[in-house]
């Protein structure tokens, strides 16, 4: 399963971690065997996205790919590494990415990834702050791809879950230097609903009509009995 994670644009309307027609988009990441991604930006602004790779092993429901959009021709470049990502990500709004950013890249090239049902997008909001040396921020997408989850592995191999998690960890540990709290964040990406997998989307309805059956039946089997 590919998920791609965008972070600087996905249209010409928006910005990483969710979908916003006519206003903006944000990074993305993408899942082995189909794409993902997941990202928000604010109007205007382009967006990050990473698709996922579909190579056999791979850790499913996981970020895979990261592309970020042009703020200018609005075509998707993938960005090598989660590190180059989260940079460009963490100052989207102050420093919006273009196609000259990358060496020997135009707005005349063609797009390096298309947005498209091949792979499932989730688009990220900007501005979230680079993770800190040391630590590991990790999305996961749900089995229903209903949304993605946050956490963060620590450098001794902890995860921590929520900023109060974060700040236990911190006083627990004072030989962690130069770091606070405000530099994590457990904001994730919204999954773009028209890149879920068909397959998924039918098994949600089909669970979703034998609930109300189960209980359309349960409520017959409990009506009281008219009397003659």
């Amino acid at each position: 399963m590919d998920l791609v994670q965008p972070s600087l644009g996905m249209d010409p309307a928006g910005v990483n971690q969710v979908w916003i027609r006519n206003q903006g988009y944000l990074p993305a990441c993408g899942l082995p065997e189909r794409a993902t991604v997941v990202s928000e930006m604010s109007q205007a602004s382009p967006s990050p996205a990473t698709p996922t790779s579909s190579k056999k092993g791979s850790t499913p429901n996981t970020i895979g790919l990261y592309a970020v959009q042009c703020g200018e021709c609005f075509k998707w470049r993938l960005i090598s590494n989660e590190d180059e990502y989260e940079d460009i990500r963490s100052k989207l709004l102050e420093e919006p990415f273009t196609c000259s950013k990358k060496p020997n890249v135009s707005c005349n090239d063609a797009a390096d990834i298309e947005k498209d049902a091949t792979r499932t997008w989730v688009i990220d909001k900007p501005n979230i702050p680079k993770t800190p040396p040391g630590f590991k921020r990790k999305l996961v997408l749900r089995r229903d791809f209903s949304k993605l989850d946050a956490h963060y592995v620590t450098p001794t191999g902890k995860k921590v879950r929520s900023s109060t998690e974060v700040a236990k960890y911190l006083e627990e540990n004072p030989d962690i230097k130069g770091v606070a709290v405000g530099d994590f964040s457990f904001t994730v990406p919204k999954v773009v609903e028209e890149t879920i997998p068909k397959d998924v989307i039918e098994k949600k309805a089909s669970a979703r009509s034998e609930k109300k059956a189960k209980d359309s039946k349960a409520g017959d089997a409990k009506a009281p009995v008219p009397k003659e």
